[in-house]
């Protein structure tokens, strides 16, 4: 979903119905608009998803529609949540050490591996596996592609991370143990090596699959 949205007049009308449900005339009051120009603005953003209609019954009169945010449209602001995450992995490393962390972050990979087998699948040919993986992984956020090498070995480059602020962090609990954990408990037996990583400064994350 396209952040620009939270510019602008619909922004500030997202804003105004993330305080508490509002009418297309009270946003036309504390917007200072038409309020045929708010009610087009809300049914747009009804149709995207963000806001969600609901009619109550105030008094004498026909009952007032308002609108509130959805769980997508929750969603459009922003969100701090690797504050957390490097906050519980920095206490985690001077509690428990590298060790137990290391195996942590391990678990943590064949766990969330479980949970998008089902997407990949359990193909026999290697290249029909990283497809799978490929449509997995861009449905995470990662922005991946597949490309061979040229021997011929398959390539999944990923131009962004999820993780990328605990990864510049804690690059070898994130790259070196989580991801390629990740990565080949999702594809296998296969020969999978990280090659470059967003987390080690790099502009993308490459697995090389090495197919001989």
């Amino acid at each position: 979903m396209p952040t620009d949205l939270l510019e602008g007049t619909r922004g500030r009308i997202l804003e105004e119905v993330a305080r508490s449900p509002r009418t297309a005339h009270d946003l036309a009051t504390s917007l200072g608009i038409q309020e045929s120009a708010a009610r087009g603005h809300l049914e747009r953003l009804e149709e995207r998803g963000l806001v969600l209609a609901s009619f109550s019954r105030e008094g004498v009169g026909r009952p007032r529609k308002r609108y509130s945010l959805t769980p997508q449209g929750q969603e459009m602001f922003p969100k701090r949540y690797e504050l957390l995450l490097d906050a519980v992995v920095d206490e985690l490393l001077e509690r428990e050490g590298n060790e137990f962390v290391g195996r942590l972050f391990s678990g943590a990979a064949h766990r969330m591996a479980r949970q998008v087998v089902q997407q990949v699948g359990t193909s026999p040919a290697p290249e029909e596996r990283a497809l799978r993986l490929v449509d997995a992984l861009n449905g995470l956020g990662f922005r991946c592609t597949l490309d061979r090498d040229p021997e011929g070995n398959l390539r999944i480059v990923r131009t962004n991370c999820v993780f990328r602020h605990t990864a510049l962090t804690h690059s070898h609990l994130l790259c070196d143990i989580f991801d390629r954990q990740l990565t080949r408990a999702l594809l296998g037996e296969l020969d999978v090596d990280l090659q470059d990583s967003i987390g080690r400064g790099g502009v993308r994350c490459t697995h090389l699959i090495r197919l001989a």
